[in-house]
């Protein structure tokens, strides 16, 4: 007798969203089975990689993520024009790190002009996430979203203290915006259902759980990214039928396992190898849990989850 493969019966499906502006906009999502589950169902589109610009020169990275932009670091135009010709970026993420009040405290007006130029510079769709104060965002994403209309962006984070001020920018000029919520399906649920009723069209909304690095919460990060898709996917919840965002780059190149230097840490190897892997291993687990859209910092990194995500798919066997 032959074995039959148990399978599973999905009810819903990830709503497809698309980013960016016509000709070079992608879709992501469209998702009818668990990711990379292609004996169940489907996955019309592959998750996309999007590759990290600041807007101001970085301070603190360490050496081995700063190597590959160091002739760029002053110039967030050449910067996203390096990350799009160098490394085939599918999309760039303009970091507004510097408009943070703790930080340099930059104005609304600059990350406009920023913003800008980066969109001016690249033919991929642009991502624009805020420092992650409150209060500041609020201004600095609400009148990019105003002054950069005709860009199409993807705007974050919208928080439950932001969503009404960036859910009717969303509205008045039709950006996508990621709705970000503190690692938590519920509430992940319950800032999608207060877009909803806002008026923002599903189709302009992405999840944004909030990440972690491997060993610094990924594990508690990816429950719950697998709870979200375990609710679209078997138990047919609307509200959390999106596709999902992790801006996790950041959150790897900040643990101190990327910053020790081999004298530090001589057990741990070379830290330009630990810090790819590091970046490599989190991203990978992130799109296992239903990632998909994925931001990254360091080229080496991103070619190993391309090269995974080609196998996953059945393109490297």
């Amino acid at each position: 007798m032959s074995f039959e493969i148990p399978t599973i019966s999905y009810n819903g499906v990830i709503r497809q969203i698309t980013v960016g502006k016509e000709p070079n906009c992608v879709t992501v999502g469209g998702e009818s089975c668990y990711p990379f589950y292609l004996f169940e169902g489907a996955m019309p589109h592959l998750p996309r990689i999007a590759m990290e610009v600041y807007d101001a020169p970085p301070e603190d990275w360490p050496q081995a993520a700063l190597e590959p932009f160091a002739d760029v670091v002053h110039d967030p135009a050449a910067w996203a024009q390096k990350c799009v010709g160098s490394y085939g970026a599918e999309m760039i993420a303009l970091q507004l790190a510097s408009t943070d009040p703790n930080a340099q405290d930059t104005p609304a007006e600059k990350a406009v002009e920023v913003t800008k130029k980066v969109a001016a510079a690249i033919n991929v769709p642009l991502i624009v996430w805020g420092s992650g104060n409150l209060e500041k965002d609020k201004e600095v994403l609400r009148m990019i979203s105003e002054r950069c209309a005709e860009e199409t962006l993807l705007l974050g984070p919208v928080e439950e203290g932001s969503y009404k001020a960036l859910g009717a920018a969303s509205l008045a000029y039709q950006h996508t915006i990621a709705a970000s919520t503190p690692i938590d399906v519920n509430l992940a649920k319950q800032l999608n259902i207060l877009l909803g009723n806002l008026g923002v069209p599903d189709d302009r909304i992405i999840i944004d759980p909030t990440v972690g690095a491997l060993g610094y919460g990924l594990e508690f990060c990816y429950s719950v990214m697998e709870r979200d898709r375990m609710a679209a996917l078997t138990q047919e919840d609307e509200r959390l039928q999106f596709p999902i965002v992790c801006n996790l780059g950041k959150e790897v190149w900040k643990i101190k396992e990327t910053r020790l230097s081999e004298e530090e840490a001589p057990l741990l190897g070379d830290p330009l190898k630990r810090g790819v892997l590091l970046e490599a291993m989190t991203a990978l687990l992130f799109l296992l849990a239903g990632g998909d859209i994925v931001i990254m910092r360091h080229p080496d990194a991103i070619q190993l989850v391309r090269g995974l995500m080609n196998e996953l798919m059945g393109e490297g066997v």
